[in-house]
């Protein structure tokens, strides 16, 4: 193993790639019935899915990605032993970590849309494309692999787009930040961040510790892969709309209290940069929309220490805790109609968001963020108070907004995110799907 140079030849395209802008996507989930038709599709896929150093598939700017559950590794035949050489969160899934990740009351398992969080969920393809035409047609490669093989059945679908204002449901821009791994030759977002350690994404690697992640074995397996989190997060965006309304005083103090919840203005320009008016043509701005840090707001009165931004990404801000080791790469794809500006009812349409997160240590990177940052606040010096924006909140929530001479304390909050389902999985190298194509019973 080697800690220099990322294959990125073996690397699929979807661990280290940055999606285009705008873009449509889709996600398809499968059951392999008949574990020889599951390693032929891990065949056909190798021939399809692109990798990072050529990121584009056949279909020029489109490309898709495959990853597995562990419930599909055990359905394609894959030994006993290797199996348990995987991360224990992945061999025990999404659903069972509920009580990790706060997924209780209407966001528990057994609220999940089916099949999400059961065993029928094999293998997860993704799609991408710059537009709905394109991602049709990618799609229509991979039905050509799939639907001409018994044995193998999709049994979900999710489609999703980012428009091109790049703004999710509650009306944010998205998409802003993502950090630069080591080796990749893609900058980050953040100029003033280091580059991370290749192994803090791709196993086989050294990572932020100075040693290599924990890989499965053997090495052909392992190597040049990562761990996917994939969680379907439905938005309450009316509740949202009509919190932010009940708490202020006019549209623009709406603004304002959004921008604090946030961390951001809704326009993407950071409250770091802009911390009392906003700027869009700063939030427009890719060169200069996340060049920031938090040293010198060490109290919060520019950004909440509790804001999203801020506690899912604390930068240098002084917390218990080395950050680097918690860094992920991100990517959230909205999904369902937009709810029209102005309406503070719910239309009962599903609407919210697809999240990825990848990572080598599913631990001490997305579940440490999601329990202890943004379930908690405790690393904060302000125990008590969940994620504004997308944590557990109930009755007894408090938000709190550090200004002079008294800070404010926003109460009632309610759980503008519910999570409708998600998935650990796995998505292997390119030399791995060959790998898992030879299989023999």
């Amino acid at each position: 193993m080697s800690g220099d140079a990322l294959e990125l030849d073996d690397v699929q395209s979807g661990v280290v790639r940055p999606r285009p802008t705008p873009y449509s996507a889709t996600y398809v989930l499968f059951r392999i019935d008949d574990p020889m038709a599951g390693r032929q599709l891990m065949r056909r896929a190798s021939e399809v899915v692109a990798s990072a150093a050529h990121p584009q598939s056949p279909d020029a700017d489109a490309y898709v990605s495959l990853s597995l559950t562990c419930s599909g590794l055990k359905a394609l035949g894959v030994p006993k032993d290797s199996l348990e050489s995987f991360l224990p969160e992945f061999q025990h899934g999404m659903a069972a970590r509920a009580h990790v990740l706060s997924d209780n009351g209407e966001s528990a398992p057994a609220n999940w849309e089916k099949p999400l969080g059961t065993t029928d969920v094999h293998v997860v393809l993704t799609a991408i494309a710059p537009d709905s035409q394109r991602l049709e047609k990618a799609l229509d490669r991979a039905r050509k692999t799939y639907e001409q093989m018994p044995g193998i059945t999709a049994i979900w679908r999710q489609d999703c787009y980012t428009l091109p204002t790049e703004r999710e449901h509650f009306g944010y821009k998205d998409g802003i930040s993502h950090p630069a791994i080591e080796g990749s030759g893609i900058p980050g977002s953040n100029p003033q961040e280091a580059p991370l350690k290749a192994g803090e994404f791709v196993l086989g690697y050294r990572d932020e510790m100075g040693g290599y992640p924990p890989m499965p074995q053997p090495d052909v397996l392992g190597r040049n892969g990562t761990y996917i989190v994939f969680r379907k997060l439905h938005e309450r965006v009316a509740a949202f709309r009509q919190y932010l309304r009940d708490n202020s005083e006019g549209a623009a103090q709406e603004e304002f209290l959004a921008a604090k919840m946030m961390g951001r203005w809704r326009s993407g320009a950071p409250l770091a940069l802009a911390p009392e008016h906003d700027d869009p043509a700063l939030g427009a701005d890719a060169r200069r929309n996340n060049d920031f840090q938090y040293g010198d707001d060490a109290i919060g009165f520019k950004t909440p220490l509790c804001s999203h931004a801020r506690r899912s990404n604390p930068r240098d801000g002084k917390i218990a805790g080395f950050v680097r080791l918690h860094r992920m790469l991100r990517r959230g794809t909205a999904y369902g109609p937009p709810l029209p500006e102005g309406i503070l009812e719910d239309d009962g349409a599903d609407r919210g968001i697809i999240f990825a997160f990848v990572g080598s240590h599913l631990k001490r990177q997305f579940e440490f963020v999601q329990s202890e940052w943004i379930n908690d606040s405790l690393f904060f010096g302000i125990p008590g108070e969940p994620d504004p924006v997308c944590g557990p909140s109930g009755s007894s929530a408090v938000f709190t907004i550090p200004r002079r001479p008294v800070r404010r304390k926003m109460q009632g909050l309610s759980r503008f995110v519910i999570t409708r389902g998600g998935e650990y999985c796995f998505m292997p190298s390119l030399s791995a799907l060959r790998w898992l194509a030879d299989l023999k019973s």
